[in-house]
């Protein structure tokens, strides 16, 4: 029995490394001191713990002694995805959007204003209102976090404080173009 319980875990660990599975571990950003402006509290929250818990770089309060400031605010939003014959709507798209730059202390732009876009499909009757409701903000409670998540890989980019004017990090939108793959 304890053989097969070790060949079961040797197999699992030796499927999750041929898949490409690594844990995050330790990322290493360009500043060490980071502010967060216009962050609405759960994002500034998560931001936090994310940052600091995952590197040496601390989140301080203000803007004169942080290396880097990052400006932050976001948009929720429904749009219909689907309606019935009767031209009642089935379905809604639950949208959230996520803005962001990050400046040097001196204002210099480090990343240029980016966007991080998500949406989710969301079916809707009015049976169930209430309940729709605490669904939705499930929904952008996770995808916030899902964004913050994303921020935090993208923060991790930048290499130096101090760019190159072709170093700068460009600004990426959910609409923009993908860049041709590489050959």
């Amino acid at each position: 029995m304890i053989r097969r319980s070790f060949l079961l875990l040797a197999s699992s660990a030796l499927m999750l490394s041929a898949c490409g599975f690594q844990l995050r571990g330790q990322q290493n950003y360009a500043f060490k001191r980071l502010a967060i402006v216009g962050a609405p509290a759960p994002v500034t929250a998560r931001l936090t713990r994310m940052i600091e818990g995952g590197s040496d770089s601390v989140v301080v309060e203000s803007t004169s002694n942080a290396d880097a400031v990052l400006h932050v605010s976001e948009s929720r939003g429904f749009s219909t995805l689907t309606l019935s014959s009767l031209g009642e709507v089935e379905e809604y798209q639950v949208n959230y959007s996520l803005y962001y730059t990050l400046t040097a202390a001196d204002g210099s732009p480090l990343i240029q204003p980016s966007t991080i876009g998500l949406n989710r499909a969301m079916t809707y009757s009015d049976q169930y209102s209430t309940a729709k409701v605490s669904e939705s903000n499930l929904l952008f409670a996770d995808m916030q976090n899902d964004a913050v998540d994303q921020l935090t890989r993208r923060l991790a980019v930048l290499k130096t404080l101090h760019p190159n004017p072709d170093q700068v990090v460009p600004g990426v939108s959910p609409r923009a173009p993908l860049p041709p793959p590489p050959l």
